[in-house]
C-alpha cells in the first residue's frame, strides 16, 4: 500500500499589498498599533477586482510545476479547496485542469471548507492514494475573502488576505500523516458567515450572532470563535496525541491555523507549548484562511527549520464551526 507525502508547495500572493499604514491614513479614527499588537499582522494581499480564486491557484500551480520539474501529464487528480470559488457551477477544479491543460482522465473535486481545510484536503489525499486510484495529487487551494469585505469595516479588512496555494501530493512507502482527527459544530455557523452569499434568501439563512451588522457581505463574531477555539483545539490536541501514543515532548512543532496572533497566543497558553514550539508567521499576509498552513510549511522548509524525522501536529479550525488535526512527518525534511 502506498500513503501519502506532502511534497513541494507553491505560493502566489497577489501583487497588491495593504499596509497597516494604508489603513490609518484611509481611516484616521482606527488604532492601527493597538490593532497590528492584538492580530500580528502589518499587511495583506489583495486580489484585483478581475482576480479569482481560480487565478490565484492557476499561478501557484505553475510555479509548482515550474520550479520543481514536474510533468503536469503526471497528475491524476485535482483537489481545490476554495470558500471563494469562480461559481456556484461549474465546479472550479475543472476549470483548473482545462487551463493547466492536463489529462482529461484526472478526476477533479472542489470542497468548500475554510480554516480546517488544508488538514482535511491532506486526508482526501490520503485516502486517495491508499485507494490506489490515483497517484500524484495536486492540492491548490486559494481564498478571495477580501471580495466579501467592505472598505469601512475594521473588523475583517485589518485580518483577511487572499492567496493561493499548490501543495505536490506524493505517494511514499511509509506514513507521513497519521491519526486525523475531526470535528464539527453547526451551532457556530453563525459566528462566521455570508449569510447572503448562495441560493438561500439572506432574511431567511443564517442570521449573525449579533444584531448589529458590519456592511460587509461577511459577519464574524471574533470573540466568539476565540472561545470555540480554546475550548475545543486543546482537546482536539490531547485526542490526537493519545491515539498516536505520543506526548507532548515528542512533538517538535503545533503548526496551528494562522488566525490571528491573539488567538495563537491563547491556546500557547492554554496548551501550555512553549512559544518557539508554536511558529506565530502571519505578519505580512494576514489570515489566508486554508492557505495559512501550507504558507506556513513553506516559509519553514525555505529556512529549514523542519526535519525529517521531527514529528509535528498540523491543526485547523474555524468558519463552520469545524476542526481538524493530524501528526505530520516532513518527507522533505533535512535529515
Amino acid at each position: 500500500m502506498k500513503y501519502a507525502g506532502i511534497g513541494p508547495i507553491a505560493v502566489h500572493l497577489p501583487e497588491r499589498i495593504e499596509t497597516n499604514a494604508d489603513l490609518q491614513r484611509e481611516n484616521p479614527g482606527w488604532n492601527m498599533d493597538l490593532i497590528g499588537s492584538k492580530t500580528g499582522i502589518r499587511q495583506r494581499h489583495i486580489a484585483a477586482p478581475d482576480e479569482c480564486s481560480s487565478d490565484l491557484g492557476v499561478i501557484a500551480a505553475e510555479k509548482l510545476f515550474r520550479e520543481n520539474d514536474i510533468d503536469p501529464e503526471s497528475i491524476d487528480f485535482i483537489l481545490f479547496c476554495t470558500q471563494t470559488p469562480d461559481y456556484a457551477l461549474p465546479t472550479t477544479a475543472c476549470l483548473i485542469q482545462q487551463r493547466l491543460g492536463l489529462r482529461t482522465d484526472v478526476g477533479a473535486l472542489d470542497f468548500n471548507l475554510g480554516c480546517s481545510g488544508y488538514v482535511y484536503g491532506l486526508s482526501l489525499a490520503d485516502g486517495i492514494i491508499r485507494s490506489g486510484t490515483a497517484g500524484r495529487i495536486l492540492f491548490i487551494t486559494a481564498e478571495t475573502y477580501t471580495k466579501l469585505i467592505h472598505p469601512s469595516d475594521r473588523s475583517l479588512r485589518t485580518i483577511f488576505g487572499d492567496a493561493g496555494t499548490a501543495t505536490l501530493i506524493e505517494p511514499c512507502e511509509q506514513p507521513s500523516m497519521w491519526g486525523f482527527k475531526y470535528g464539527t459544530d453547526g451551532t457556530g455557523a453563525n459566528t462566521l458567515v455570508a449569510s447572503d452569499s448562495g441560493f438561500r434568501k439572506a432574511d431567511l439563512g443564517i442570521q449573525p450572532r449579533h444584531r448589529k451588522r458590519w456592511p460587509s457581505q461577511l459577519y464574524m463574531d471574533g470573540p466568539s470563535l476565540i472561545n470555540f477555539t480554546v475550548g475545543k483545539i486543546p482537546s482536539l490536541v490531547d485526542s490526537i496525541l493519545s491515539q498516536a501514543s505520543l506526548s507532548e515532548p515528542s512533538i517538535a512543532y503545533y503548526l496551528f491555523h494562522q488566525a490571528t496572533f491573539k488567538m495563537l497566543e491563547q491556546l500557547q497558553i492554554t496548551l501550555d507549548i512553549q512559544p518557539d514550539k508554536m511558529p506565530v508567521r502571519l505578519e505580512n499576509i494576514g489570515n489566508t484562511v486554508s492557505c495559512t498552513l501550507p504558507i506556513l510549511i513553506d516559509q519553514m522548509r525555505e529556512t529549514n527549520e523542519l526535519r525529517s524525522e521531527m514529528k509535528n501536529l498540523l491543526v485547523g479550525f474555524g468558519v463552520g464551526w469545524s476542526w481538524s488535526g493530524c501528526v505530520w512527518q516532513d518527507i522533505l525534511g533535512n535529515p
